[in-house]
């Protein structure tokens, strides 16, 4: 799967009150969450971000609570991948589970700008700058893991699952 978009930098330690704050997690409806995305850490987020972009972030991206609320607040709103040094553990998975790809690659998020074009090659592992030309390699994902993105999610993928198996 080939992903393009505009950069959006974020630094490190992105907690999941910065992602959706608490005040809105009494609904689970994403076009609702989607609207108060990453509020708590760039005034306007949803306003200015354009669908496709790509969260460039630090460190410890999605830490705090385990609330699944976060990465579908970021995927509802039109981001196609998060690129960061490193994740929270339970946010990765969370991720996953609902189908929002993220990579981990140290040297793209400390060289990627903010609005530069970036291209992600999710089966190479390939993170490439088309802004300055430069290319990175992301963590790999193992397969299943991938083959779960490619569902669009656990749920999708597990449906799948039981169809073959059926």
């Amino acid at each position: 799967m080939i992903i393009r978009g505009k950069a959006r930098v974020f630094g490190d330690d992105i907690d999941t009150d910065a992602i959706i704050p608490a005040r809105y997690l009494n609904t689970s409806d994403p076009a609702e969450l989607a609207q108060h995305c990453l509020e708590g850490a760039a005034t306007g987020f949803p306003e200015k971000e354009k669908q496709g972009d790509i969260i460039i972030a630090g460190k410890n991206f999605g830490c705090g609570s385990s609330r699944e609320h976060a990465p579908l607040a970021i995927k509802a709103s039109g981001v196609g991948a998060i690129v960061a040094t490193s994740f929270a553990r339970i946010f990765y998975r969370n991720a996953f589970n609902i189908g929002l790809p993220i990579f981990e690659s140290p040297e793209a998020a400390q060289r990627i700008g903010e609005n530069d074009s970036i291209e992600i090659d999710s089966a190479g592992s390939l993170i490439r700058n088309l802004t300055t030309g430069e290319e990175y390699r992301a963590a790999e994902v193992p397969p299943f893991m991938s083959d779960i993105l490619a569902a669009g999610g656990l749920i999708e993928y597990l449906r799948r699952q039981v169809k073959n198996n059926v």
